[in-house]
Order: structure tokens, then C-alpha cells, then sequence
């Protein structure tokens, strides 16, 4: 077999359905290129931002019903919090938006303004009150590890356009990044092939692509 045919084999492989990024046929002609996933932890309720609550903004300052609070238990909230239970209602002010009506705050004045061009989904719900549960039941379905995040599953779905750059990339911000680390962007049960590849702001922007001081790539190939 001469050199050129093992380079041509090299080259039909990556068109191949072996390959793990080669990018699949979809169910329907796809209108996104790109998928943009923005997890913003520690921001304002949602009760400050989308979600209108009117018979909440009423009722402000009341207090609680007992059946509503009766058997349950809540994450760092005290005695103190049960003496003094009361209704808390939003100090924003709401208004309706576009031709589909959407409600949105103050906060969000522009948003409100191309309310008709965006979906807001309000029927998401969960019992995760504590935040790194909470993190990871939002990046991957699940509040218990090992399920594969959303970029994960993209990248399992629709495939790579590219052969040279990672399908899927995280951007973090601050020192520390989310609660629960890596299994924010792991793949799971998936091949690790699809995971998350982090950008860090400070020293290297991706650790491990090089070698460590003393290694060469010739001790490596040995």
C-alpha cells in the first residue's frame, strides 16, 4: 500500500459515521448554525424578571398559609424564618409586551421590545432547592451525576463542522466557576469525546495541551 492510499484513508475516515463529530442528517432542514447557551447563576428571581405573580404583589407582606409551609423543610431557613413568614411580592413594575402579550419587568426594558421574536419558557419546575443540585439538574436534566449535559448532547446530535476545534466549548467567568465543577459540561454516559472543553481567562486558556518541562514528544512516543 503506497503512501498516498493510507493519506486517502485518512481522509474518507473523517467523513465517516465512525467518526464522532461527523455531522449527522437531521429529522428536518435545521434553521440554527450554532447553539449559545448562556447559564447565568446568581442573578435576579425570576419573580424580579419574567414571571408575574399579581395575586403575589397583592397579597405582599401577609402572611403565609400554614398548609402551605406545614411538612416541609427549607435549606438554611431557620426558627426565625418560621416566626416571620410572610408574603414577599416583587417591587418591580410588569407590563405586557408585543402581540403575544409577553409580561416582562422593568429590568428588561429592551427585551421587552422584541418580545414577539424570542420564546420564554415559564413551565420549568424542580424540588432542587440547594445550588449545586440545582446547577447540575439545569445543565443536564438530572440533580445526580453522570447524565450528559445540554452541550453534550448537541454535539452527540448534530455533529462537528469542524475537525481542527472542540464542537463544544465553555466559557467561564469569575475565580471559582459553578457549583459542582466539571459535571456541569461532562458527557456523562456519552463518550467523553463529547464533553465540554473549558477556556480558562487567566494562564493557560486550555490546560494539558502541552507538554510538562522535561517531557519531549520522543520520551512520549517511547
Amino acid at each position: 500500500m503506497g503512501i498516498g492510499s493510507i493519506a486517502l484513508g485518512a481522509l474518507l475516515n473523517n467523513e465517516t459515521i465512525a467518526n464522532p463529530f461527523t455531522p449527522r442528517q437531521p429529522h428536518f432542514k435545521p434553521r440554527a448554525k450554532n447553539v449559545i447557551f448562556l447559564f447565568m447563576a446568581g442573578g435576579p428571581s425570576h419573580l424580579d424578571l419574567f414571571d408575574w405573580k399579581p395575586e403575589l404583589k397583592k397579597r405582599h407582606g401577609q402572611n403565609i398559609p400554614e398548609s402551605f409551609i406545614k411538612g416541609k423543610r427549607f435549606a438554611f431557613m431557620n426558627s426565625s424564618f418560621k416566626q416571620a413568614n410572610k408574603l414577599q411580592g416583587t417591587i418591580r413594575e410588569f407590563k405586557q409586551h408585543g402581540q403575544c402579550g409577553m409580561w416582562v419587568s422593568e429590568c428588561f426594558p429592551h427585551i421587552g421590545s422584541i418580545a414577539d421574536e424570542i420564546s420564554l419558557v415559564r413551565s420549568c419546575k424542580t424540588d432542587l432547592f440547594n445550588h449545586a443540585p440545582a446547577k447540575l439538574f439545569m445543565n443536564t436534566g438530572s440533580g445526580l451525576f453522570g447524565r450528559p449535559s445540554m452541550g453534550s448532547w448537541v454535539t452527540y446530535g448534530i455533529g462537528s463542522e469542524s475537525q481542527n476545534l472542540p464542537g463544544f466549548v465553555v466559557l467561564q467567568s469569575g475565580p471559582r466557576g459553578p457549583r459542582g465543577g466539571g459535571v456541569n459540561w461532562a458527557s456523562g454516559f456519552l463518550p467523553t469525546t463529547y464533553q465540554g472543553v473549558p477556556l480558562r481567562g487567566n494562564g493557560d486558556p486550555i490546560l494539558n495541551l502541552a507538554s510538562p518541562k522535561g517531557v519531549s514528544a520522543e520520551s512520549q512516543r517511547d
